[in-house]
């Protein structure tokens, strides 16, 4: 590999070349295989987003052998354009299937999608962090051989109606300790108004996260609690809750703790934050996620035969009552023109709101029972707005979280710092994403815009004296996954009772993956996931290689080993646990 291939798309800074030397692992689990990327250097180095990027290996096996023009070509339908569906076509498609992938949107591309005004102005719906671990986006973004796509990682602030109360430094790039030592040695002195002591309440909840996974029925009981109860429980300060971890909660699993499942929490807590020192760290795309990414990805997946028709919403299921297995799916047009799509594998790639509203319209679906509980999750509301001001007003950070509102979350971003297109622009402009946004759902556009730009002048005064001479605002109800207390159980697997029928999708459970909550890596890798399971139900093609997360540490396989240890010699005298009831 030459060393220009190591300076993709995103870098602190300057990009600082490194002499790769990684062997990859193979992983069985269950049938599926991952690969974990054994670094051959230092760990504790700090490695930029590009160089995460050029850690993955290539195609494990090389490319499937296949006739392109006969007719033994199997036929794969895939529902859903997100990253979810993206990930299964592009990987079916490339294993030689019939790939056609469907979406209801004449824009395909998910909550990623992006538009313009009618003056040509980018808009996106929400704007999206790519994190630490996010390994199988940045190997797939080496893999088009796409270049400027990401940002720097950077650091961010958190703010409250009193000012700012902290901000998130860029861990990869200071001295690595220990997790969770070098989190509270890098922010010792970067909490503007929570004491010391508050934030050393924080150190009990080590048991839980320790704990609360150790094995189904453990995980079931965390499930079960609000994360509020959990944080009550383990004796977190009301202080560090109410300025810290709640608007924390509200912006990375879109609701306040008291709707959300501890057991989720505390999965998202460790992926984003706790693993490791480095993995809060995030950057961003330097435009709009469709543009940057997936309208390339696209086009690779066309040119190998794959088919992406939006447009086509999917309003019914048909299955053979011999084998048991789907035979299709019918689309509706936006003129109401109805076509049978034939397949020998089906991926819903898909959201809950346009799952429940399938399993609705589709008998086949209705009268199975794991699509019957999907009925019961339900989905959060998101609103995306994006400002541009008469003047360019300097801001401390290029991404915001804000803790205005009770139960909603907020954040803003400078694009003028994050995206190319707005460099040299005369005007600031600020994209900002509301999260549990009920509230404000009623509200006319100019009301938003309104307070957006009251909340943004609270945090950076500049923006008083500017005025906003252009706004867009997208609403999306229902849009992204809710992990309300007790969810769980109600969530389906990616395998399904009918045997060429899979799922894919953030909200899935039972990935055996270290990506969890809200998150575009675990859509995309449950994409990956099902399209192995495609593989393996059709006999057709290779694997995906999946890329792990980095393995936990040394201190934390031990602690997890104790917890386990001590628990097991509970059970046998009959002790349960002091904390979950």
């Amino acid at each position: 590999m030459q060393q220009h291939d190591l300076l993709l798309s995103c870098s602190r800074g300057t990009p600082v070349p490194f002499r790769s030397g990684r062997k990859s692992v193979r992983v069985q689990r269950r049938g599926r295989l991952y690969v974990s990327a054994v670094a051959q250097r230092d760990p504790y180095q700090p490695r930029t987003p590009a160089e995460l990027a050029s850690d993955a290996p290539g195609p494990v096996g090389g490319p499937a052998s296949y006739d392109a023009g006969s007719n033994g070509r199997k036929k794969a339908v895939i529902v859903g354009a997100g990253w979810a569906g993206f990930g299964a076509a592009k990987h079916l498609a490339t294993q030689g299937f019939d790939v056609t992938l469907l979406d209801g949107s004449p824009n395909p591309g998910g909550l990623s999608a992006g538009w313009r005004t009618p003056q040509g102005r980018s808009v996106e719906a929400g704007v999206k962090g790519f994190w630490y671990q996010y390994a199988n986006i940045f190997a797939l973004v080496r893999e088009l051989g796409l270049r400027d796509v990401f940002t720097r990682f950077t650091p961010s602030g958190f703010w409250s109606p009193r000012g700012l109360t902290t901000q998130a430094p860029v861990f990869s790039e200071l001295p690595r300790y220990p997790t969770m030592l070098g989190q509270f040695i890098h922010t010792a002195g970067l909490f503007e108004r929570l004491p010391v002591a508050d934030r050393l309440t924080m150190i009990p909840l080590l048991g839980a996260l320790l704990d609360y996974d150790s094995d189904p029925e453990t995980y079931a009981r965390y499930d079960a609690m609000t994360a509020r109860e959990l944080f009550r429980q383990y004796g977190v300060s009301k202080r560090l809750y109410e300025e810290f971890l709640k608007p924390l909660l509200l912006v990375a699993l879109f609701a306040p703790p008291e709707d959300l499942s501890a057991g989720a929490v505390l999965g998202a807590f460790y992926f984003y934050t706790l693993a490791h020192q480095p993995d809060f760290d995030v950057c961003w795309a330097r435009g709009s996620v469709a543009e940057k990414i997936f309208q390339p990805l696209i086009a690779s997946i066309e040119r190998v035969g794959g088919k992406i028709q939006g447009g086509s919403l999917v309003s019914n299921v048909h299955m053979d009552t011999t084998s048991g297995r789907i035979t299709g799916v019918t689309t509706r047009d936006r003129e109401g023109k109805q076509t049978l799509h034939e397949a020998d594998a089906i991926i819903f790639a898909i959201g809950i709101q346009g799952m429940q509203k399938l399993v609705q319209s589709s008998p086949v679906l209705a009268e199975r029972r794991e699509f019957q509980n999907i009925m019961n999750l339900k989905g959060l509301d998101v609103i995306a707005t994006r400002l541009w001001y008469d003047r360019r007003v300097p801001m401390r950070f290029p991404a915001n979280v804000l803790n205005f509102d009770e139960t909603m979350g907020q954040t803003f971003f400078d694009l003028n710092d994050l995206q190319d297109e707005y460099k040299t622009a005369p005007g600031s402009v600020i994209a900002s994403d509301y999260y549990h946004s009920n509230t404000l759902m009623p509200l006319s556009d100019d009301a938003i815009v309104e307070k957006t730009a009251r909340n943004i002048a609270a945090c950076e005064p500049g923006f008083l004296q500017a005025k906003v001479v252009d706004a867009a605002v997208l609403k999306f109800k229902g849009a992204v996954t809710h992990f309300s207390p007790g969810s769980y159980g109600s969530r389906p697997t990616q395998r399904t009772s009918f045997p060429n029928l899979f799922l894919a999708g953030d909200w899935v459970r039972g990935l055996e993956h270290g990506a969890n909550g809200l998150s575009q890596e675990r859509a995309y890798v449950t994409g990956l996931t099902a399209a192995n399971l495609v593989v393996d139900q059709t006999q057709q093609g290779r694997h995906a290689v999946i890329l792990d997360v980095e393995g936990d540490e040394a201190h934390i396989v031990a602690g997890r080993f104790v917890n386990k240890t001590i628990k097991g010699f509970a059970k046998l005298l009959g002790i349960d646990s002091p904390f979950l009831f």
